[in-house]
């Protein structure tokens, strides 16, 4: 199965960002998005360290809403 998550970026480096979720940071490649025009403050799908679609801030709650239930029925 595979699972994209949402990240909120909060700083870009070129074609790299630090993405946060949930008090996790991570680096993020942006490479396959990079005429995307991203900047911080923007929420994007994240899979296996790329950033793979842009979305918006309450699309990507809806996602941790989801997930959330998810982890709290397992």
């Amino acid at each position: 199965m595979c699972l994209a998550v949402p990240m909120q970026i909060r700083s870009i480096d070129e074609f790299t960002a630090t993405c946060e979720a949930k008090g996790v940071q991570r680096e993020v490649s942006l490479f396959m998005m990079q005429n995307e025009g991203l900047a911080p403050g923007d929420h994007v799908l994240v899979h296996v360290g790329y950033a793979i679609q842009k979305v918006t801030e309450a699309q990507a709650q809806s996602t941790w809403d989801l997930l959330d239930e998810f982890a709290l029925n397992d």
